[in-house]
């Protein structure tokens, strides 16, 4: 399995050099296609009308068919410098890659050409798909790829996530919804004519307002954060016409953040009646919860386990403690690989003790909650669909963050990309080879579903790639 590997350690760092935000990954997808296309797969462009979304495909469909799931978009004000234990731009406010997809997508593609390997060389039956998600960031743009049909011919589908631990990573993920609210009022001099003004900041402000004391009486495992995006001006001596703001709406499922949002868009009428002003919510993305599959899950934790941890040198691990030492005791207790743990206190004690996690973590399915989103939801939604972590980052590297910027090129983070690729390859050619195992995942899938997916997307809605 090792014939790709300089190929996507090459490609993994031309992404983290590009570091391009949602919907704009132009140069990371053209990347991508060049290594797909030089190796014999057949590229699908524009997958539900998004510019930056793609498949790859080989094979024919009379065996199962397994898709890969990959991101490659940054995050805005994370430009960071390479390998360098302090907060430092390389470029003043570009994006960086703090979350890792620069990896996650070149792995997917390392595990879709190893899977291609083995059927070819087998002479199997089956089809290999390597889809190019973009988005992921703010944009959710599986959702709008699961709405138009992309994963609908797929048996199964496997993906993975750069972390700081080797996990099979169980349970779901919290469905969300995001919206845009602006209020328009009425400008007037702040001082000589206040009474003839109608501050749309304020209606915007009455919002957050309300959402502070909404958040007393929601369920535990909901959340809803906010950014005011534009207060209309920077002149505080002007009755503000224009304000607006942006608001992510989290909870345990689709049905349940639909219900968080009713209640939420009553604060939104509210505020404008408060203020006279007139208030517009304006749909941006959703996605739903994830749903976990025990038994992709299992062969996945197999194949993890017949590959083996990652092993680092000594240098490696005095690399990791530089950054290591930029952490509060916080981040480890923070740690995910803790939730998942039967015995909390030793895992805990072990991260304390451990820079670079060297084992893997003993599984156990959950069908808990995790309070976080991604748009894999959706996929899972659709087909049957897991996913693992692996160690890519020193032990307590905050996610979202200039530590895990700085370390994205490193030995470290690769290692942790081409052990994600072998084991997702792995497992997935237990399922070309065991076709009775999609039928088991399937049933198991349909049982938890239902048997329609509903996206949480509205009719007609197109992301907003402005």
């Amino acid at each position: 399995m090792d014939r790709y590997n300089d190929e996507l350690i090459e490609l993994a760092k031309d992404i983290w050099g590009y570091a391009e935000i949602k919907w704009k990954e132009y140069k990371s997808v053209e990347a991508q296609k060049e290594i797909l296309k030089k190796h014999g797969f057949k590229i699908n462009e524009n997958l539900a009308n998004l510019p930056t979304a793609f498949s790859a495909e080989y094979g024919d469909s009379d065996g199962a068919t397994i898709g890969f799931l990959g991101e490659f978009d940054a995050l805005s004000g994370l430009s960071q410098v390479e390998d360098l234990a302090e907060r430092k731009e390389k470029v003043k406010g570009e994006c960086g890659h703090g979350c890792g997809h620069h990896l996650l997508g070149a792995a997917s593609i390392g595990a879709a050409l190893k899977l291609k390997d083995y059927i070819v060389e087998n002479n199997l039956n089956g089809k290999v798909v390597y889809f190019g998600c973009p988005a992921e960031e703010g944009g959710s743009g599986k959702a709008f790829m699961a709405k138009a049909g992309c994963f609908d011919d797929l048996d199964i589908a496997i993906t993975w996530h750069p972390f700081n631990g080797n996990a099979v990573l169980t349970g779901s993920l919290q469905a969300n919804k995001q919206v845009y609210v602006r209020f328009k009022g009425k400008g007037a001099h702040a001082a000589g004519a206040p009474h003839l003004g109608r501050s749309a900041l304020d209606g915007l402000e009455l919002v957050n307002i309300g959402v502070q004391f909404l958040r007393e009486h929601m369920q535990d495992f909901e959340r809803i954060h906010y950014s005011i995006i534009d207060p209309g001006s920077a002149s505080p001596n002007v009755v503000q016409p224009y304000a607006e703001g942006i608001y992510l709406l989290r909870s345990k499922d689709t049905e349940h953040v639909n219900r968080l949002y009713e209640r939420f868009a009553k604060i939104v009428e509210g505020a404008g009646l408060m203020t006279e002003t007139e208030p517009e919510i304006i749909f941006d993305k959703a996605c739903s919860n994830v749903i976990p599959n025990s038994v992709i899950e299992e062969e996945l934790y197999k194949a993890f386990l017949e590959e083996g941890p990652m092993e680092f040198t000594d240098e490696e691990i005095e690399y990791a403690k530089q950054f290591r030492d930029t952490f509060p005791e916080e981040n480890i207790e923070s740690e995910t690989t803790i939730g998942f743990s039967e015995d909390k206190n030793a895992e805990l004690d072990y991260l304390k003790e451990n820079i670079l996690y060297d084992k893997i973590l003993d599984y156990k399915h959950s069908d808990g909650i995790m309070m976080g989103s991604s748009d894999v939801g959706d996929c899972s939604n659709v087909v049957p669909t897991s996913q693992i972590i692996t160690a890519c980052y020193a032990i307590g590297t905050a996610g979202h963050s200039w530590q895990e910027v700085a370390q994205g090129k490193s030995s470290i983070a690769m290692k942790g990309m081409i052990k994600s690729s072998d084991v997702m390859a792995r497992a997935a050619i237990s399922f070309i080879e065991n076709p009775e195992l999609i039928e088991k995942a399937r049933e198991e899938f349909i049982k938890i579903r239902g048997e329609k997916f509903i996206s949480p997307i509205p009719d007609g809605s197109k992301p907003r790639m402005d």
